[in-house]
């Protein structure tokens, strides 16, 4: 029998069998995409049928990828005309590819099983083999895949499990029947890819399921949602007026719901906080954007400086300590946190997660904290934001919290997208006439997902673990292909989360380019008023924060060079001896003149009293050791270390002064810097300069040459010294007066005291507790009044010997130890300030205008020098005006683009459709 005749006899009963294949090829191979874009019908398409009679499916979905629904009535044509062997071996091959790799067998024997005993009568032998044909099939089916070289439509239906949980399929329009598609657009190549990726499909553009036209219009959604999203951050940081913001997609919906879940799906990680109790207590601004170029995932939260975060683990632990920051007492705040994720792997949204709706307050927590939670919500899903409204499958809608909180701001369901989890848990019939529902009708419809992370499992194709968007993306597909009927492209509804993804970008962005008008005036509005308010109160003056730091550093330069000038040796000089004098006024006192009086006991005669030092024997070792170790203490002091530290003092209150006088002044962290410079070269010197003044000095511990010119200075010098302690005295003799109550009292007191320390009184216990009827406090100041008297009465009688002939020659050094020790007092100053001002002055002024503008300016990051100019309430409030000024333009061009752009797409888009129409019609391949 000739081959055309075995065809013709074939024919009839081969149609039969592959009647019953095709309808069952049908149900898997309509949802190989796992119906995650639903497609319209052909019908609805316009495109042609096959002719009666040679198809019983004729009104067959037609899907983007090539599938046997499209392919199989025309191979069939042309087996016809080849022998029935190889036709049967072909067709089992192809079916085995089509279905999962664990099934294909078993399939493939029970299509051919009934195949055979239909046609057992005409060709029992050749369909009979069809099990060993499957199985070589199965063996050889490597080496054919990689020997054969087969045409590029061939190649995508034996791909068609490689590209399950990607998320194509049907018509690939994004939405339910009628939504407008998404705008067209073409990018370069790294556009697509990460477009691609944001969708979930493979980046592979070679594997690219999605048609040219999608792509272009996938890639100019994303280029629209980007811009607008971009220009929705400026606006968040011009702040101030509610009209200039852009919507956000507000997530609300019970604890229970699976919010979570369905934001993680979203970004691909799990990153949310978790927790049995109530973790989630304040909003999370959640900024997605769509890096295609980048190869790193990370987090970001602009208020906390954290700086780019690479593991989500850490993104989460940070999230769960903001969010338990807020105390048990209140358990939410209104404060939101904001996190920015970037990823080539996410598309571009805007969306707020919210704190989930309870039903009973615990035992624990604030009786309002169910109105709290319902109020922070409502606060948030105002016009013109997008309202997500999460609600559990295994829950009736008419309990759904969140439905019911959208429809008090939403009433028409403009503006919710219904989004229906755990779909898993209910049958699959109950699951679609959920998302079908007509009694809580929304205009943007409903999706159902299932976006619990499965257990990961492998296959034969890919093994492994993945991220949990392409488990998820699996675990859906596997779902929702297993109930074609409830869930395929022909049941009309929206399932899976790479929908979810595409509605929400595709909503967001329309809902933005809804506001954009009125945004746009109202930004007009503002930016009228912000610039007649930098016209009026600032006019028109130019300022930034590197202009205003630059001046405030060059006028505070100009003054230090000012003080450079005024501060040299000669008041250095002057300070050192001022410090000296005071040292020999204290060897003096401690080893010439009075001591305290301490007791009111009769007091012993004193040897050798200053008052006959006059009349002493000019070799009296007594005076002569009481000079020497005076003068021996005074220049075994330290002067390098005291030296060294009254200059280093000097220098840094002058340095203060000139910040308090300075724009610096009202600038903490300016302050802070220039004290923090001071002080780091002043210690940096501090130790080398005292070593060096310490060691210049060292000849004056041995011996010290006094000549007639330095003896005559000193005796003048000296003379003022003493005339200023005894004006000290004095006052201090009035003070005391005032305290005790006035001179009459401080009189009585005095005289008490002076008779019992000549022992013409005898007091008891010393007075502790008072004496004579004075008491113990009036007491004191009596001996206070005492000694100061005795010491004015002691400087009056030394500087009337200083101006005796016997203190006018320097041989007579030991009756005039005061004009000595002064003389030591000057040469260490001497020696000390030539020193001081090559180690310590000069170094100081070469250096501090350098290191101010190490750290006042090429120093500080961007952020510290705007920092630095808001510090000044007036300069702040001159910067946020011309900054206000300067992003409300930004943002007119940024949207007179986005329009530009908006009108080109359109007119695209025009174009698209009438070239669809003159088309018309549909090809197999």
């Amino acid at each position: 029998m000739s081959g055309r005749l075995l065809s013709a006899r074939l024919f009839p009963l081969a149609q039969r069998a592959n009647s019953q294949a095709a309808r069952h090829i049908h149900h898997r191979v309509t949802s190989s995409a796992g119906g995650l874009l639903r497609t319209e019908p052909a019908s609805r398409a316009g495109r042609g049928r096959w002719p009666a009679g040679y198809l019983p499916f004729s009104n067959a979905v037609v899907a983007r990828n090539a599938s046997f629904a499209r392919v199989l009535p025309k191979l069939l044509l042309k087996f016809a005309r080849i022998p029935a062997l190889f036709g049967g071996a072909t067709i089992a091959g192809l079916a085995y590819v089509q279905y999962q790799a664990t099934q294909a067998g078993n399939y493939a024997m029970d299509v051919f099983n009934r195949t055979s005993d239909t046609v057992k009568g005409v060709a029992g032998g050749i369909f009979g083999s069809a099990k060993d044909i499957a199985d070589q099939t199965k063996r050889g089916w490597n080496n054919t895949t990689e020997q054969v070289e087969m045409p590029e439509w061939l190649q995508k239906i034996l791909r068609i499990h490689e590209e399950i949980g990607t998320g194509t399929g049907g018509n690939g329009k994004g939405g339910p029947e009628g939504e407008e598609p998404p705008k067209q657009s073409r990018m370069g190549a790294a556009a697509v890819g990460g477009t691609a990726a944001a969708y979930g499909y493979d980046q592979s553009t070679e594997d690219d399921p999605r048609s040219g036209e999608e792509v272009a219009r996938d890639d100019q959604m994303m280029v629209l949602t980007k811009k607008m999203i971009e220009i929705r951050s400026i606006l968040q940081t011009v702040g101030q007026s509610n009209a200039l913001t852009l919507p956000s997609i507000v997530v609300i919906g019970s604890q229970s719901s699976g919010k979570s879940s369905v934001l993680e799906a979203i970004v691909g990680h799990e990153f949310l906080p978790k927790g049995s109790n109530m973790v989630t207590r304040r909003p999370i601004e959640l900024t997605l954007v769509n890096t295609p170029d980048a190869q790193a995932e990370y987090g970001e939260f602009p208020a906390l400086s954290l700086g780019k975060i690479t593991d989500f683990s850490h993104i989460q632990r940070t999230l769960t300590e903001l969010n338990l920051a807020v105390p048990d007492s209140e358990c939410v705040s209104d404060d939101p946190i904001k996190l920015t994720i970037s990823s080539p792997h996410v598309p571009d949204l805007s969306l707020i997660d919210l704190p989930g709706y309870i039903q009973v307050v615990g035992h624990d927590q604030p009786i309002e904290l169910k109105q709290k939670i319902s109020d922070l919500c409502d606060k948030y899903i105002q016009p013109p934001n997008v309202i997500l409204a999460i609600s559990a499958a295994d829950v009736d809608l008419a309990n759904s919290t969140a439905l019911r909180a959208s429809r008090r701001v939403d009433p028409r369901g403009e503006r919710t997208i219904g989004v229906v989890t755990k779909m898993d848990l209910v049958d699959a019939t109950r699951g679609a006439s959920i998302l079908n529902d007509r009694k809580y009708p929304l205009r943007l419809g409903y999706v159902g997902v299932v976006s619990r992370v499965p257990p990961q499992t492998s296959s034969l194709f890919k093994k492994g673990n993945e991220g949990i968007a392409s488990a998820i993306s699996k675990n859906e597909h596997a779902f929702f292909s297993s109930h074609p009927l409830e869930f395929g492209p022909e049941a009309g509804v929206a399932v899976g989360t790479t929908t979810l993804r595409k509605k929400l970008m595709q909503v967001l962005e329309q809902t933005m380019a809804a506001s954009l008008q009125t945004t746009g005036d109202a930004i007009r509005q503002e930016l009228e008023e912000a610039t007649y308010e930098f016209k009026v109160q600032y006019n028109d003056r130019p300022l930034s924060a590197e202009s205003y730091l630059a001046e405030s550093l060059d006028a505070f330069k100009h003054s230090f060079k000012e003080f450079t000038e005024s501060f040299g040796r000669p008041q250095v000089r002057e300070m050192l001896k001022e410090e000296l004098d005071q040292r020999v006024l204290d060897l003096l006192a401690s080893r010439y003149w009075n001591k305290p009086v301490t007791s009111l006991t009769p007091t012993l005669p004193e040897p050798d009293a200053l008052a006959d030092l006059p009349t002493a024997d000019p070799e009296s070792l007594y005076w002569h050791r009481k000079l020497d170790a005076s003068s021996s203490a005074l220049t075994k002091l330290g002067i390098g270390r005291l030296a060294t530290t009254v200059v280093a003092n000097a220098i840094q209150a002058h340095v203060d002064r000139l910040i308090s006088q300075s724009t610096f002044a009202s600038h903490p962290f300016a302050r802070q810097a220039i004290t923090e410079a001071a002080s780091g070269i002043l210690n940096e010197r501090f130790y080398s300069t005292s070593d060096q003044v310490e060691n210049c000095i060292k000849p004056y511990k041995f011996e010290i040459d006094v000549e007639d010119g330095e003896w005559t200075r000193g005796r003048e010098n000296v003379g003022e010294v003493l005339k200023n302690e005894l004006r000290a005295c004095e006052e201090a003799v009035k003070t005391v007066e005032k305290i005790a109550g006035g001179r009459r009292k401080l009189k009585d007191v005095i005289g008490f005291v002076d008779k019992a320390r000549k022992g013409e009184v005898e007091v008891v216990g010393e007075g502790a507790s008072g004496a004579g009827g004075f008491s113990s406090d009036l007491l004191q100041r009596g001996k206070e009044a005492i000694f100061l008297r005795d010491r004015a009465t002691l400087l009056r009688m030394r500087l009337q010997a200083l101006k005796s002939k016997q203190c006018a020659k320097k041989e007579n050094r030991y009756y005039c130890p005061e004009i000595f020790l002064d003389v030591v007092a000057t040469k260490l100053t001497s020696t000390a300030v030539l020193f001081l001002n090559v180690e310590l002055l000069s170094e100081f002024y070469y250096n501090f205008p350098r290191e101010l503008d190490v750290r006042l300016g090429r120093g500080l990051s961007k952020e510290e020098v705007e920092r630095f100019a808001k510090e000044d309430p007036r300069v702040k409030g001159h910067l946020e005006v011309i900054r206000r000024k300067e992003l409300l333009e930004l943002v007119l061009e940024k949207m007179e683009g986005l329009k530009a752009l908006e009108v080109e797409e359109r007119g695209k888009r025009a174009r698209g459709k009438g070239e669809k129409k003159a088309k018309g019609g549909w090809s197999l391949f």
